[in-house]
């Protein structure tokens, strides 16, 4: 289906695991949101939800600069939250910036503010992505279910629309418009007039036009909403009679003739709508009615469940060892045909020397060890585009395909091992990862490459013992005599590679 770095130091990457409290940040373009569990007995209990209204999107320029105002709500609600996740465990938060940050200038000192105050990373994900853990947090927030869902999720500057059967997504779209972005541009008058909403409501449907057709409704397929503005709907519509349970589009259509009858944005009272959604709700209501219509949709079920919930059973995933990024990896394998037998004998190899220095390089954690294993196997994906030149294609295609549970940190991370496995190393692609992250990387690509070399031959006969020794900025492996001397190829690869390691600070020495 269709469809920046990050400056303050992430976790280090030498950190354990195994909390037992979680959280989970969803820096949306409306509202901030945290949500913490505790992990009892393997299950996930929720024991604190907060939710502020920073409406980021609103101070955000065409040239992708953040308002003084904007930054200065976004940055006061972190630093409240920082209060209460601070001095949890690294590995135990995950935090997500999504339509807004992502479409903010990279160069922009707001992120790295924002990790600070927050006192953890906060990964920029794709829209793609952040469909993909909607989803996940649906799902875990409603009946089990082997039949088919559409879910939709208004945000303040996205509409995400799955499709998924079970707890599996099979379609995901991220569409750029949001109850925010909506209102701005067509309520900036602050006029609720029918003209206005028609405009509105025109926009919604070319945006959705392209898609309309994979993702049209049926009665075996049951419509799922959540989030701000449709939760916000239903609210209303249960206050004012016009539904018991769950959203039609004949209680949308009621529910713009009667925010008509207010004429201003400012006048917009309504029981069940706070001041706050007041003010993005006509943008929003224009975008839901014209979902409804474009997708066929009779009715719609509410859940409570979203992107945060989605981060943070993601994130008990990773825990336990249940890893959507390990599902996309194989996938990628399958579909970018790799050889599997020699992705294999490089990751054993890898493996073998990242052993034997994790402790004095600081690759203990288990992203050091993921990261080595994942760019084992797909650091020949290019290959299927040309050979010539494979490493910058896998690289491309690691940075920017859509990989379900992968942040775009990770990815960099990724694309920079694949680059970097063969030829000369360059350094300066090292500066897009967080710094926390480079020094890590470089040497990550070292072992890489060196387990590359040491399979070249691409047979099953196994690569002699070895014993590594590092220090600082070098490496000394120890090689049985009589293999370096039936292996003077392997040697010259060698001796090449001392050049190239050179070149970067590090030395190698072969005996």
């Amino acid at each position: 289906m269709p469809r920046p770095p990050v400056v303050a130091d992430p976790p280090s990457l030498s950190e354990a695991q195994g909390p037992e409290i979680i959280a989970a940040v969803d820096l949306g373009s409306n509202s901030f949101h945290m949500i913490v569990g505790e992990l009892r007995h393997g299950q996930l209990a929720i024991i604190d939800r907060i939710r502020e209204t920073v409406r980021l999107a609103e101070g955000l320029s065409l040239n992708g600069d953040l308002s003084v105002e904007a930054r200065h709500r976004s940055l006061e609600c972190l630093s409240r939250f920082g209060e209460r996740l601070r001095d949890m465990h690294a590995g135990s938060v995950r935090a997500a910036g999504t339509s807004t940050i992502r479409r903010a200038r990279e160069d922009s000192t707001f992120l790295s503010e924002a990790e600070a105050l927050l006192g953890h990373p906060i990964e920029v994900i794709s829209g793609i992505e952040e469909a993909r853990l909607i989803y996940t947090g649906v799902t875990h927030s409603m009946p089990p279910t082997d039949g088919l869902r559409l879910v939709t999720d208004i945000g303040g500057g996205s509409t995400e629309v799955i499709l998924g059967e079970g707890a599996h997504p099979t379609a995901l779209e991220s569409l750029h418009m949001g109850c925010v972005s909506m209102t701005e541009r067509f309520f900036s008058d602050g006029k609720l007039t029918r003209a206005n909403f028609d405009k509105a409501r025109m926009a919604a449907r070319l945006e959705l036009r392209p898609v309309k057709a994979f993702f049209r409704c049926n009665k075996n397929i049951e419509a799922i909403g959540t989030s701000g503005t449709i939760i916000s709907t239903e609210l209303v519509a249960r206050e004012l009679g016009l539904s018991e349970v769950g959203i039609t589009l004949g209680t949308i259509e009621a529910l713009i003739d009667r925010v008509l009858t207010f004429g201003a944005i400012g006048e917009l009272t309504l029981p069940g709508l706070t001041e706050r959604r007041a003010q993005v709700w006509p943008g929003g209501l224009s975008i839901l009615a014209e979902v409804f219509t474009a997708l066929c949709i009779d009715e719609m079920r509410i859940s409570d469940g979203a992107l945060r919930e989605g981060l943070l059973y993601d994130l008990l995933g990773r825990l336990q060892h249940e890893d959507a990024r390990e599902r996309t990896v194989r996938s990628m394998v399958s579909r970018y045909q790799v050889d599997e037998k020699q992705a294999n004998r490089v990751g054993q190899t890898a493996a073998h020397i990242l052993a034997q220095c994790s402790d004095a390089w600081g690759l203990k954690s288990d992203l050091s060890k993921e990261v080595l294993a994942w760019a084992a196997s797909l650091h020949e994906i290019g290959i299927d585009i040309s050979h010539d030149g494979y490493q910058r294609h896998g690289a491309y295609i690691a940075e920017y395909a859509d990989m379900p549970g992968f942040p775009r940190a990770e990815q960099r991370f990724l694309a920079n091992l694949i680059r970097s496995h063969r030829h000369r190393i360059e350094k300066f692609h090292l500066d897009v990862l967080p710094r926390a992250w480079r020094k890590a990387g470089l040497r990550l690509i070292i072992i890489l490459r060196l387990a590359v070399l040491l399979n070249r031959s691409r047979n099953d006969a196994e690569v002699p013992p070895l014993a590594v020794n590092v220090s600082e900025n070098g490496l000394s492996i120890r090689f049985d005599p009589d293999w370096l001397a039936a292996n003077p190829l392997t040697v010259a690869d060698l001796e090449r590679e001392r050049e190239f390691l050179a070149e970067v600070g590090y030395t190698l020495t072969i005996t």
